[in-house]
């Protein structure tokens, strides 16, 4: 039974007055003797905590209480120890998350910001904070070299511009160059093929593969080729926010050199940044990421899907056209037109799906995260997708593919395939050609 109020204070009062005490028989001496005394809350200083939150986009961080929900569904506490809760604490028990390495582990995959009952929004603390260190100086040195990369080249692989259009060489279909239409009329799509599909291996083949489907359905599009510079989203969650804006402002001036339609994206980062970021600046069009481009002409679509792809596929929800704009459905409809695919979801899958930890700037941190976690989050989802007992693990962001083909290959997991969603249609369509 709880003791009455009065025999509460009594006690509390002995606590306060003697180091050694003993209630109804039990030595109760002690540090912890404390459960019967007030919780003292002023033995932290919040000077790291105000740090944070002083700044514009950090405020937040002081609205947390606590409750640990966000623990559950970080991605990174899963494979580590990290949440907003923990770095809420470690910045009142002395942690300045400045110079901490906490800084750069989250990927803003915004799992939290959708659990969380006070709004502590991570989207816009790590990259206010990130942007005061790398005016610092303090940023990790693979990320400095993307960084220094998109500066110097327009991408972060450090590809030359000139040959940003270099794939649609081998696509065996036109590929029309905005510059070059030569009075031919406006393009209905403008497809803005993005870095990773213009120059990694396995992003052109993606490319490759959108431009043979546009092809077969007729679509009326172009390619801005070497006009085209990265979109700069990644960067400026990262920190490097005057890179974005250099970049944007650049992209912005060549989007409305031309005339177009709609604007298609290959990637959820473009798509993102263009309707989300870009629209601060003044560019307001029409903006759609290619699965919903593509869900729209499911109809002419689906005649020309003949071969069948006997596999049993999940799908990976990318975060930045999942939860950060609210699209699941898309990708789910094209897969399902595939004739003889078997679609199976893995148990993290739509608004609480995983991250392949290459947000926020994950995409270039790889060495400097796997000494802050047990395995990669990339590894952690190929090894669901096998769980699931998958043949292919379905995506449609072009970060995606080569993290997971990598993470099968260092898990074991060889015999999954990593597929663009466009692949997928390709081969269909192609009739297994290809």
């Amino acid at each position: 039974m709880p003791r009455p109020l009065e025999e509460q204070k009594v006690i509390q009062s002995a606590v306060k007055e003697k180091d050694e005490l003993i209630v109804d028989g039990m030595d109760i001496s002690g540090h912890w003797n404390r459960m019967f005394g007030q919780r003292v809350i002023f033995d932290y200083s919040v000077e790291y905590l105000e740090k944070v939150a002083a700044l514009d986009g950090g405020e937040s961080l002081g609205w947390c209480y606590g409750c640990a929900k966000c623990t559950g569904v970080c991605p990174i506490d899963i494979v580590g120890d990290y949440s907003p809760r923990k770095i809420h604490r470690r910045t009142q028990t002395g942690v300045d998350l400045f110079t901490s390495e906490d800084l750069w582990l989250c990927t803003t995959c915004m799992n939290c910001l959708r659990v969380c009952p006070k709004e502590v929004d991570m989207i816009q603390i790590m990259p206010a904070v990130r942007e005061r260190a790398v005016l610092d100086g303090s940023v990790p040195d693979e990320l400095q070299k993307a960084f220094e990369d998109t500066a110097k080249f327009g991408n972060p692989l450090g590809q030359p511009q000139r040959k940003r259009a270099a794939w649609a060489k081998n696509a065996e279909v036109p590929v029309p160059i905005m510059a070059c239409l030569n009075g031919d009329g406006p393009a209905d799509v403008l497809w803005y093929v993005g870095s990773y599909p213009s120059y990694h291996p396995r992003g052109i083949d993606a490319s490759l593969a959108a431009a043979r489907i546009f092809n077969a359905l007729g679509v009326n599009f172009a390619i801005l080729g070497k006009e085209e510079k990265d979109d700069g989203d990644t960067q400026r969650l990262a920190g490097e926010t005057g890179l974005f804006e250099m970049l944007a402002e650049h992209n912005i001036e060549v989007f409305n050199k031309y005339e177009w339609g709609t604007l298609v994206v290959t990637g959820p980062h473009e798509y993102n940044a263009f309707n989300n970021e870009y629209s601060k600046l003044g560019f307001e069009r029409p903006v759609l990421h290619y699965t919903q481009f593509l869900a729209e002409r499911l109809h002419d679509l689906k005649p020309l899907l003949k071969e069948s792809v006997e596999a049993r596929v999940t799908f990976h929800d990318p975060c930045y056209l999942g939860r950060h704009n609210g699209e699941y459905d898309a990708p789910r409809e094209l897969l399902r037109a595939i004739p003889g695919l078997e679609l199976v979801e893995m148990g993290r899958c739509r608004e609480n799906g995983y991250c392949c930890g290459g947000g926020g700037g994950g995409m270039w941190l790889d060495s400097f995260t796997q000494d802050h976690t047990r395995m990669r989050l990339s590894e952690r989802r190929v090894r669901e997708a096998v769980e699931y007992e998958a043949d292919i693990l379905a995506v449609c962001c072009p970060f995606e593919v080569s993290r997971f083909e990598d993470a099968a290959k260092s898990t074991g997991n060889d015999q999954l395939k990593v597929l663009d969603i466009l692949e997928l249609l390709d081969h269909s369509m192609q009739g297994g050609k290809r």
